[in-house]
């Protein structure tokens, strides 16, 4: 929730029109519980996307992620989250996220440094031309897996992708 790719990514939604909500799955900073393999971390986003429909009093919302929480956006799109726009930055193709999984049913931007050192940028294209329609791949070059010196880049390319209708 405190990182510089979270807090980029919000902010370029804020800038978008959109409220935000960071949220820290389970076990992590002082969030209750233990890591659970992705399984109640998908439980706690769905439980965040339900408290902030009806917080907001809004049915459509925006849903993005870092790493972990892309594969977890991305899952959680898939069973039940209802997002009207998808945003994954860094997904952890071959790391986390290795078996398939259904697309998205709305416009779906993936982010992915061509530096990243944990994700290999040639599967994440791969893996991206594996769905149809494909989402929309934004390659930042020299950037690696925090996006260091990068920030900007991240920030302009998710909100050009937010602002198309």
């Amino acid at each position: 929730m405190q990182n510089k790719v979270v807090h980029t990514v919000a902010r370029a939604m804020q800038e978008a029109g959109a409220a935000t909500v960071r949220f820290n799955f389970r076990g992590v900073g002082a969030s209750e519980g233990q890591h659970d393999r992705g399984v109640g971390e998908l439980a706690d986003a769905l439980a965040v996307t339900e408290w902030t429909r009806r917080h907001f009093d809004c049915d459509a919302l925006w849903l993005g992620g870092f790493s972990f929480g892309a594969a977890t956006a991305l899952q959680a799109a898939a069973r039940g989250a209802r997002p009207a726009k998808l945003v994954t930055i860094a997904p952890p193709v071959g790391r986390i996220i290795t078996e398939p999984v259904p697309r998205p049913d709305c416009p779906w931007l993936i982010v992915q440094g061509d530096q990243d050192e944990l994700i290999d940028i040639e599967a994440v294209r791969t893996w991206a031309r594996s769905f149809a329609p494909e989402p929309e791949l934004t390659v930042i070059a020299g950037a690696e897996h925090f996006f260091h010196g990068k920030l900007g880049e991240l920030r302009s390319g998710v909100l050009a992708f937010l602002r198309k209708t």
